[in-house]
């Protein structure tokens, strides 16, 4: 093994300047290179260049989107919007106040693609226009839950706010509600915790593991 530019297994603060001869291919920065690569990117992206890796994963995002709802601040949505990246989804959608808490995120929202709509309408409308099935994340009468649902390949996975939930305009509009099994005391599990929790359940459907 290489120790000489090390990985985040031996380094949690990244890896220092690059050692011996610069690569050449164009997807490498020469700053990073130079300086050394500390971002919260995996191996293979340490010294590329931001737009190198936004490219790259381009070229594989799954085709499920998801979108939160956004009315008071919601705290979560850097959180959500770290999950996506993380399980590859193809977008991030923000209903509601434009502005959102990008701590959460941890820089994550550099390399995922993020949108803004006004109001519910203005997403709904998108959706309708891509042909894609508005599938909403709560426990409301009616759901049914998601261990036993099929999601489509193609879909948006919509969430509330953390409290109030999804607005009713939102359920609506949905072309499925459904919600995560719970088997403890509590009612509801924080926002960002049940969307990494359903993005995953689409990932257990529709992503094929070796072995």
């Amino acid at each position: 093994m290489n120790t000489a530019n090390p990985t985040h297994e031996f380094s949690t603060n990244g890896v220092g300047p690059w050692q011996g001869e610069w690569p050449t291919d164009e997807r490498y920065d020469p700053e990073l290179l130079k300086h050394g690569d500390t971002r919260n990117v995996i191996d293979r992206y340490r010294y590329w260049s931001m737009a190198a890796i936004v490219a790259d994963l381009d070229e594989h995002r799954h085709p499920f989107h998801v979108a939160i709802e956004n009315w008071q601040h919601d705290m979560n949505i850097g959180s959500i919007v770290r999950s996506a990246n993380a399980f590859a989804a193809d977008t991030v959608h923000i209903i509601g106040r434009r502005r959102w808490n990008k701590r959460g995120a941890m820089v994550t929202d550099r390399y995922q693609h993020v949108v803004h709509h006004a109001d519910v309408a203005a997403f709904v409308e998108w959706a309708r226009a891509d042909d894609m099935p508005i599938i909403a994340i709560d426990n409301v009468p009616g759901s049914v839950i998601i261990e036993t649902f099929d999601l489509p390949e193609r879909c948006v996975l919509l969430f509330g706010q953390e409290g109030p939930g999804l607005s009713p305009e939102a359920i609506e509009a949905a072309d499925a509600v459904v919600e995560i099994s719970q088997f403890g005391s509590t009612r509801s599990i924080n926002a960002s915790a049940a969307a990494a929790v359903a993005m995953h359940a689409w990932v257990l459907q529709h992503i094929s593991f070796p072995g």
